[in-house]
C-alpha cells in the first residue's frame, strides 16, 4: 500500500474533521438536529418491530410540549447520570493522589529505563487489551499514561496515546481472561437462542478460545500500525507539553516504590481473600458461586480509587513527598482542574445521547440495518458451507461495525440484534456462540472512531493536552488505520477458524 497515499488520505480526513466546530459545540448542534429529526420522522409512516418485545417502535417527536418538558426536566439528570462522568471523576481522584505524590512519575521512569524501546509499543497495546478485564480502567488510566510513557521515552506522546487507545477500545473484545462483558453478552445470546431451543444454555466462556488468540494478533497489529503508519504520520513532536524527566531513581524514590509495592500487595491480598473463597465478603450473596457476578467487578472504579490512594499515600510516606493530609487533598484537587474541558464536553454529549435514545432513532436505525442484512442473507445461495459461512459472517461483522457508529453500548446493540440473527442463523445451522463472536468483532473495531463511544470526548481532552488544536478529525484520522487493520486481521483470523472448523470456546462449536 502506498504510504504517501495513506498519509494524504489521513490528512484530508483530519482537515475535514477539524473544520467541524469545537466538540462540545458539535454535540450541542447534534442534539438540536436530533430534536428536529424526531419531528420530521414522526410525520412519516416509519416503524419497526422490536425483535425482543415484538412491540411496534415509532419515532418519538420531541418538538412539542411534552418533549420540551422532558428536555428541561431531564437536563441535569442526563448530565449527572451519564455513566462515564462519575467513573472518570472517581477514578481520577485516586490517580491524582498517585500522580501528585510522585508515584506515577517514578514508576514511569523505571519502566522507560528498564523496558527495551522496541518492545514498548507492543507492551502498551497488549496492556490496553488486557485492561478490558477491569472495564473502564484502560480509558481512564492507561490511555493518558501511554502518552506520558512515549513522551518520557523521547517519542511522540500522541502515538503512545493512540497505541493505548487502540488496545483498550479497538481490542475491546480480545483478552486472556474473562471480563465483565462476557457474561453480559452470553445472557443476551442465551435468551435469543431459547426462542428456537428453550433448553439451550450458553456459557460466559463461549468465545474464550477465539478471544485468547485474538489478544496476540491485535497487539501485534496495533504495534505495526503505530510504528509504520501513526508515528511517521505524526512526525516529530513540537508541542508545549513537557516530558517527565528520565533520571535514575534516587534512594528516597526507590524506598517510596517499595512502600507502594508492599501496600499494593497487601491490598491485593485482601481482595483475593474476599474474592476467591465462595463465601468471601466480595462475592455476590445472590450467586456466590459465579465469581464474574461478584460486586468487586461492578465496583472496579471504587477499587481504582482506593488502590491509587493507598499506593500514592504509601509512596508519599516512603519518599517523604507527602507530609500531611492537606497535600493529599490538594493532589486530588489538582487532578480535577485538568478535567474542566471534559466536563463541558460531557454535558452536551449527555444531552445528545439522551435525545437520541428518547426519539427511538438509534433503535430504528439498528433494526432497519438488521433487516437489510437478513434480506441479503436470504438472497445468498451458495452450496459450499465454508464459503457460505464466510459470505454470511463478513457482512454481519461489517453491519455490527457500522451500527456501532450510531449506538455506543455493546449490550444495547446486541439486545436488538441477537433476537433477530441468532434464531435466524441457528435455523441455518450456526451456533449462537459463533454469531456472538462475529458480532463482537464488529462491535470492537469501530469503537475508536465512533463519536457515540462514551469515552470519545475524554480521549479528545487527553489529546488536547499535547495539541491544543486537536479535535474530532485529529482523533478519527489518527485511529482510522487501527480500525481498518484490526478489522482485516480479525476477519482473517475468523476465516481461519471457519476453514479448520476450530471451536471458538469450551464446548462452543461453529455449527449446530
Amino acid at each position: 500500500m502506498n504510504k504517501k497515499w495513506i498519509n494524504r488520505f489521513l490528512k484530508i480526513i483530519e482537515r475535514v474533521g477539524n473544520a467541524l466546530p469545537h466538540p462540545a459545540t458539535l454535540f450541542a448542534i447534534l442534539a438540536v438536529l436530533v430534536l428536529i429529526l424526531s419531528w420530521v420522522t414522526s410525520l412519516f409512516d416509519l416503524s419497526v418491530i422490536h425483535p425482543g418485545t415484538k412491540e411496534t417502535i415509532v419515532p418519538v417527536n420531541l418538538i412539542n410540549a411534552e418533549g420540551l418538558h422532558m428536555v428541561l426536566t431531564k437536563m441535569v439528570v442526563n448530565f449527572t447520570g451519564f455513566a462515564p462522568l462519575g467513573t472518570v471523576l472517581v477514578a481520577m481522584l485516586g490517580i491524582g493522589i498517585a500522580e501528585s505524590s510522585g508515584l506515577i512519575g517514578s514508576a514511569l521512569r523505571l519502566l522507560v529505563l528498564k523496558a527495551p524501546d522496541r518492545l514498548l509499543t507492543f507492551v502498551l497495546v497488549f496492556s490496553g487489551v488486557l485492561s478490558n478485564m477491569a472495564s473502564e480502567v484502560g480509558y481512564v488510566l492507561l490511555v493518558p499514561l501511554g502518552a506520558i510513557i512515549f513522551q518520557a521515552a523521547g517519542r511522540h506522546p500522541m502515538a503512545g496515546l493512540a497505541a493505548a487507545f487502540a488496545g483498550v477500545s479497538g481490542g475491546y473484545s480480545a483478552n486472556l481472561l474473562l471480563g465483565t462483558v462476557d457474561p453480559l453478552l452470553s445472557d443476551l445470546s442465551q435468551e435469543a437462542a431459547q426462542i428456537i431451543d428453550p433448553q439451550y444454555i450458553i456459557n460466559p466462556t463461549c468465545n474464550y478460545y477465539f478471544m485468547f488468540v485474538s489478544t496476540f494478533f491485535i497487539a501485534a497489529m496495533g504495534t505495526w500500525v503505530t510504528e509504520k503508519i501513526v508515528i511517521p504520520n505524526l512526525g516529530e513532536y513540537t508541542g508545549e507539553a513537557k516530558a517527565e524527566s528520565i533520571e535514575q531513581l534516587k534512594s528516597e524514590e526507590k524506598k517510596g516504590l517499595v512502600y507502594a509495592l508492599v501496600a499494593t500487595l497487601v491490598l491485593i491480598a485482601i481482595v483475593l481473600w474476599g474474592l476467591i473463597p465462595v463465601d468471601g465478603f466480595l462475592r455476590s450473596t445472590d450467586d456466590p458461586e459465579n465469581i464474574l457476578k461478584a460486586p468487586f467487578f461492578k465496583g472496579i472504579v471504587a477499587f481504582i480509587f482506593i488502590s491509587g490512594a493507598v499506593a500514592g499515600i504509601a509512596y508519599g510516606i516512603g519518599a517523604k513527598t507527602i507530609k500531611n493530609d492537606s497535600e493529599v487533598m490538594n493532589g486530588m484537587g489538582k487532578t480535577m482542574e485538568t478535567l474542566g474541558i471534559y466536563i463541558v464536553l460531557v454535558f452536551f454529549a449527555a444531552q445528545f445521547v439522551a435525545y437520541f435514545k428518547w426519539t427511538n432513532l438509534g433503535l430504528i436505525t439498528a433494526v432497519k440495518g438488521a433487516e437489510g442484512l437478513k434480506a441479503f442473507i436470504d438472497a445468498v445461495g451458495i452450496e459450499n458451507k465454508v464459503l457460505e459461512t464466510i459470505v454470511i459472517m463478513i457482512p454481519f461483522i461489517i453491519l455490527a461495525s457500522l451500527i456501532n457508529l450510531v449506538m455506543g453500548s455493546a449490550s444495547a446493540k446486541w439486545a436488538i440484534m441477537a433476537p433477530v440473527f441468532i434464531p435466524m442463523l441457528m435455523l441455518m445451522g450456526y451456533t449462537p456462540e459463533f454469531t456472538q463472536v462475529a458480532y463482537r468483532i464488529g462491535d470492537s473495531v469501530t469503537n475508536i472512531i465512533s463519536p457515540m463511544m462514551s469515552y470519545f470526548a475524554l480521549i479528545i481532552a487527553f489529546m488536547q493536552k499535547y495539541d491544543k488544536n486537536a479535535g474530532i478529525g485529529t482523533l478519527i484520522a489518527t485511529m482510522l488505520p487501527y480500525s481498518f487493520f484490526f478489522l482485516i486481521v480479525w476477519i482473517i483470523l475468523l476465516i481461519g477458524f471457519i476453514i479448520f472448523n476450530i471451536p471458538i470456546g469450551p464446548g462452543a462449536e461453529l455449527y449446530l
